[in-house]
């Protein structure tokens, strides 16, 4: 689901009248500016419902406008100052790890704790600890959480002002903070529902709760503010989830646990539905701060380096679109926008693209229409979410462009339809 709201910045106090001791024992900056929070980017999961894209991709490494949309995280946290994230990973990890390393390239310092183990096989073997069981492992190894933290869900493209935020979680003198957004009634069960009084004060949680029984549509965004004394409620001995046994305990217990209503844009990639109204809207310039990259050789049309378009024999291209680099794009065939085409593509002559997304090396056979479809290696899925293998269409519609054969392969992978 997209939810952009409009942007509301606030302004950090002047050193004169920042804020001092808003929280016992809290650190802050020399001169009088906020504390600098630590991070967790919650990153362990497995994605199933944006497959086929995570059938070789942990969710957070999904790219939206090439670029991996925890890396989009990663750069915000550094823009505030937030120095310090650690990451809990498991399914698919190596992938994260490869692409962030110790995160000096951000500017920042990037930790992992992988959940999972080795079998007697020698297997890696994914085995998430659940959000909040996650984070009790990272304490219980080396205390990372001795300040307050923000934590993120690894999968969401935010500008929230984290300054503010910070602030109004001190104010309140709150544990445990949530960010919250309204939503449409009909979305209630894809999120928590927050209850909260006149001061923010939470006084129930319902996890993802039927449309009937949601008590608001007031919903937690996967954004949080933890004290470390939050650490304490999680047990050791077992998975432990934030939104469906962490909140909870907090509102039974009566602790301080506060609801924070912001105006930010915040764009959720929960299905592959999501993902591709997030790249229509990025490429048709509605969502702020996110720009196409590459050259602009025409209006609306956008291209790598080294991309070879022959414009003989009717080719039409209708932005926005971009085509990244290595692309070919024969005589005579259509791109409709706003449409993304992968590095080392390659689109036939009388081939139609509309409103689609091709990740990188895809190749879009003579005459083939794909309209408002992704296309990743094998797999293809519709606006309305339903996958096909490219085995499963008696026509050939697409192949992997690094193949000069005509055919396609014929094989079917074993594994397409495996649960990793």
């Amino acid at each position: 689901m997209q939810c952009v709201l409009g942007l509301q910045r606030l302004e950090v106090l002047p050193h004169s009248k920042a804020l001092v001791g808003m929280y016992p024992g809290a650190p802050f900056l020399q001169f009088g500016t906020f504390s600098i929070m630590k991070a967790m980017i919650l990153a362990a999961g497995k994605g199933t419902r944006v497959r086929p894209l995570t059938y070789d991709l942990p969710k957070p490494m999904i790219p939206i406008l090439g670029k991996p949309v925890m890396a989009y995280l990663v750069e915000h946290l550094a823009q505030h100052g937030v120095t310090e994230i650690m990451v809990n990973v498991s399914y698919l990890h190596d992938k994260i790890e490869e692409y962030f390393g110790e995160g000096h390239q951000f500017g920042v310092q990037i930790g992992y704790s992988f959940e999972g183990y080795t079998n007697d096989a020698g297997e890696v073997v994914p085995q998430p600890l659940g959000s909040a069981g996650g984070m009790k492992k990272i304490q219980e190894f080396g205390g990372f959480f001795d300040d307050t933290t923000i934590v993120l869900c690894g999968d969401a493209l935010i500008d929230l002002d984290l300054e503010a935020a910070l602030r109004e979680h001190r104010r309140s003198g709150a544990l445990a903070s949530v960010i919250t957004l309204e939503v449409p009634w009909d979305k209630v069960s894809s999120y928590g529902v927050v209850v909260s009084d006149d001061d923010g004060r939470i006084r129930a949680f319902q996890e993802k709760p039927a449309q009937g029984e949601a008590l608001s549509n007031c919903v937690s965004t996967g954004i949080y503010l933890f004290e470390p004394e939050v650490l304490d409620l999680i047990p050791s001995d077992r998975p432990f989830d934030i939104g469906s046994e962490l909140f909870p305990l907090l509102v039974e217990q009566g602790l301080p646990f506060y609801a924070q209503k912001r105006q930010y844009n915040w764009i959720d990639i929960g299905s592959v539905k999501d993902y591709w109204e997030v790249l229509q809207s990025v490429l048709m310039g509605e969502v702020a701060q996110l720009h196409v990259p590459g050259t602009e050789i025409a209006e609306g049309v956008w291209t790598g380096l080294n991309t070879s378009i022959d414009w003989s024999g009717g080719t039409r291209i209708e932005g926005p679109v971009y085509i990244g680099s290595g692309c070919r794009i024969e005589a005579g065939a259509t791109i409709i926008g706003p449409t993304w085409i992968g590095h080392g593509s390659h689109v036939c002559s009388g081939a139609e693209v509309v409103r689609s997304v091709l990740f990188e090396y895809t190749r879009v056979l003579p005459d083939v229409l794909l309209d408002e479809m992704i296309v990743f290696k094998d797999f293809s899925v519709d606006r309305a979410g339903e996958m096909r293998h490219v085995s499963d269409d008696a026509s050939i519609a697409w192949g992997n462009a690094r193949d000069r054969r005509s055919q396609r392969r014929a094989e079917v992978p074993p594994a397409r339809y495996a649960t990793q």
